[in-house]
């Protein structure tokens, strides 16, 4: 998601607050935020799939591969 994008979205959110939206308004507002969440998502499981745990007997658990259904190359 761009910059752009973000600032429509807390623009839309300040003239909701001040004077409210249309019924178009509304649903830009809804579109922009869904995407917004959809890329929030898709960045957390990203980096939860980098993620590996060195367990005490010195072996490595790639959670990514555990549990993120990411194979291995």
């Amino acid at each position: 998601m761009n910059q752009e994008k973000i600032d429509r979205i807390n623009t839309l959110y300040h003239k909701a607050k001040a004077t409210g939206l249309s019924e178009e308004e509304k649903a830009e507002q809804a579109a922009l935020r869904k995407e917004y969440i959809e890329a929030i998502r898709h960045n957390m499981r990203a980096n939860l799939n980098n993620i590996s745990i060195k367990e005490k007997d010195g072996t490595v658990t790639d959670l990514g591969k555990k549990y993120g259904n990411i194979k291995e190359v």
